[in-house]
């Protein structure tokens, strides 16, 4: 139902668990202590991780859970960011807060990862 209405051109969008639920995986919080989830909706591929700056185990838990391979590269963003996709492809990382990033974060072969920035249009 809602991949039939994404398709039909409604706008699905979320904050927080907002946005963790649309990927396949992601850092979440919503259940108690912060842990990998590694079953969500699935209709964007990869994992995700929103309070990247907002919450200090953030970037840690998640870039771990992503070497690791217990989640797949996926895409982690500051408070006040957001990802803007289209047909499953990403259009753009927009901010409403100078200064807020946003990543693409993989494994590096090493046991660590690669957090590529994206470039942040900031919404005026």
């Amino acid at each position: 139902m809602l991949a039939e209405a994404g398709r039909q051109g409604v706008v699905l969008a979320g904050i927080s668990a907002g946005m963790n639920c649309w990927f396949e995986g992601c850092s979440t919080d919503s259940y108690g202590p912060l842990a990998t989830l590694p079953d969500g909706l699935g209709m964007l591929r990869g994992s995700a991780c929103p309070h990247y700056d907002g919450e200090a185990e953030r970037e840690a838990q998640y870039c771990g859970s992503v070497a690791s391979g217990e989640l797949q590269a996926g895409w982690a963003v500051d408070d006040r960011a957001a990802l803007l996709w289209r047909d499953g492809e990403l259009v753009e990382a927009v901010a409403e807060r100078e200064g807020a990033r946003a990543f693409h974060v993989e494994p590096d072969g090493s046991g660590d990862t690669t957090q590529t920035p994206l470039e942040v249009r900031l919404l005026v």
